[in-house]
């Protein structure tokens, strides 16, 4: 049997105990699986944050983000349309359109597949500069990994 290309030709299992938690624009991120889990074709990454955590308007230039919202709710910005995004609801979005997102609900709880992987890196980089970063600093860290900020923060 062969193996797709870039992909991983061994079993990988993770747990709570050994998945890096990353704090990231406000809220605490889990590294599920990352790019060096899957052979960089994907990396999953669970965010846990309050009302008002949120990304500024973006796109990705190399890749798409998928969210599955898992608990509360989340508004996803992707043009100048505007979805509510609640438990069990999910969105994929193309690499080259601007979004965002904002935690609607007192909390929520989301999962972000990044195809291919890499945005992982991104936010463990982001962290260890410490935060919070500057909207300066935060664009060209955001560019050196192929994510373009496009606008401001949502607001909830």
């Amino acid at each position: 049997m062969t193996q797709p290309r870039g992909g991983t030709s061994t079993p990988v299992i993770t747990t709570p105990d050994n998945q890096a938690s990353i704090p990231f624009l406000g809220a605490l991120l889990r590294l599920r699986a990352g790019s060096e889990h899957t052979g960089g074709t994907f990396a999953l990454l669970e965010h846990t944050g309050e009302r008002g955590y949120m990304s500024p308007l973006h796109l990705h230039r190399d890749g798409e983000e998928t969210f599955l919202v898992l608990e509360g709710e989340l508004r996803v910005e992707v043009g100048d349309d505007r979805h509510q995004v609640g438990p069990g609801g999910l969105a994929l979005l193309p690499r080259d359109l601007p979004h965002g997102f904002v935690v609607v609900s007192p909390q929520a709880r989301f999962l972000t597949l990044h195809t291919p992987g890499g945005f992982e890196r991104f936010v463990a980089k982001a962290a260890a500069h410490g935060e919070p970063l500057g909207p300066d600093e935060l664009t060209r860290l955001a560019a050196e990994f192929g994510v373009e900020i496009v606008g401001p923060p949502l607001l909830p």
